[in-house]
C-alpha cells in the first residue's frame, strides 16, 4: 500500500493510500479507524478523492467513532463472561 497524501486535520489523522487498483481513505481517531475504498477508475485522480473528504463526511465520522467506542466498551465488558 502506497501513501499518496496525508491531509492535516486538528482532530483526525487522514491519509489517502493507493493499493490494488483502489484509493483508500483512512480516517483515524485514537485507537479507531474508518476506511473508504474507491476504484481508481471511478475518479480522475487523488485530488478528486481528496475533494470527497468533506466537512459533512468528517462530522459524520465522529458519530461513528463514538458508536465504535461504545461497541468496543460493551464487548470489552463481556470478554470474561464465557
Amino acid at each position: 500500500m502506497r501513501l499518496v497524501k496525508e491531509i492535516p486535520h486538528p482532530r483526525y489523522k487522514i491519509q489517502i493510500h493507493q493499493y490494488n487498483g483502489k484509493y483508500i481513505v483512512k480516517i483515524e481517531l485514537g485507537q479507531f479507524e474508518q476506511s473508504y475504498k474507491i476504484s481508481e477508475t471511478d475518479v480522475s485522480g487523488s485530488q478528486e478523492v481528496e475533494n470527497m473528504i468533506t466537512n459533512d463526511l468528517l462530522h459524520n465520522a465522529i458519530t461513528r467513532f463514538v458508536e465504535m467506542r461504545q461497541d468496543w466498551e460493551n464487548g470489552f465488558k463481556k470478554k470474561n463472561e464465557k
